[in-house]
């Protein structure tokens, strides 16, 4: 009596139809619960996060503020939170750059494409978790300007849409970085392109002082720099004052972000997986 090997193809997805609207939506924030899961098992990777606003916090209040403030202390430390609360969280959306370059040598996004899965949707579904990032920075920083401190001039409502838009920046900026990642693959490399864009931006800006002494040319870069408008809407929605300006410039500038690198993330993507 003989035995016949039998051999059994692999089974194959196939895709059929055009995904929905709300299965795409689906499906990012099923990768980003994945996403969550990681930051969740291993919180070391919030390290980063977690420290630098901290250091820069301690440095710019204590090292510099005093020759800054020119005495009043007290104004200081209000004007200087809500800046460094953007330039914080514009600094932890280079991390998703980074991380998808990393994994872009894995072999995953070749698991993401047999899968039945909205093609955008690894991509959304890891900025998406990044939230976890900002969220630990911002409560960090805020705890910690407490303790220094800093006082809400306003109440819950602004304070909540203060940290709306700060993740909302973070999320529509993350995806230069994303973009950046998908293009290069090399996580050093992103990090330090997106370095060399963030320090220009935050710097000339008003997020450490006001823009009054900063030369003609350089003071109308700041009032239309979006770290600057930001940081403008911020102070408004936290300390009281003017919100209108800064609001929507930062949502113009978000909006812009999104509509010129989503489409050449999701490209590069594309050819990354191909």
């Amino acid at each position: 009596m003989s035995t016949q090997t039998i051999s059994v193809p692999a089974p194959t997805v196939e895709l059929t139809g055009r995904i929905s609207v709300a299965q795409t939506v689906s499906h990012s924030f099923a990768l980003a619960g994945r996403g969550f899961m990681k930051f969740m098992k291993s919180p070391i990777q919030l390290v980063d996060v977690v420290l630098t606003p901290i250091i820069t916090l301690l440095m710019f209040i204590y090292l510099f503020g005093e020759s800054m403030a020119k005495g009043n202390t007290d104004w200081y430390l209000h004007h200087v939170v809500p800046g460094v609360m953007v330039m914080a969280v514009f600094q932890a959306s280079v991390g998703i750059g980074a991380s998808l370059a990393a994994d872009a040598s894995t072999g995953i996004f070749d698991r993401f494409r047999s899968m039945p899965i909205a093609r955008s949707a690894p991509l959304i579904g890891a900025v998406l978790a990044d939230i976890v990032r900002y969220v630990a920075c911002l409560v960090t920083l805020v705890a910690l300007a407490l303790v220094m401190g800093y006082r809400f001039d306003t109440n819950l409502v602004a304070g909540t849409g203060a940290l709306a838009l700060l993740i909302g920046f973070a999320l529509s900026f993350s995806w230069m970085s994303v973009y950046l990642g998908m293009l290069i693959k090399n996580p050093t490399s992103v990090q330090g392109l997106m370095t060399i864009l963030i320090l220009p931006l935050t710097f000339a800006s008003n997020v450490f002082m006001k823009n009054d002494g900063m030369p003609g040319w350089l003071q109308a870069w700041s009032d239309v720099n979006p770290v600057s408008l930001v940081a403008d809407a911020t102070r408004g929605l936290l300390n009281g004052g003017p919100v209108a300006h800064g609001l929507y410039g930062s949502l113009a500038w978000m909006a812009g972000v999104i509509v010129v690198f989503f489409p050449l993330a999701m490209r590069a993507y594309r050819k990354n997986a191909g």
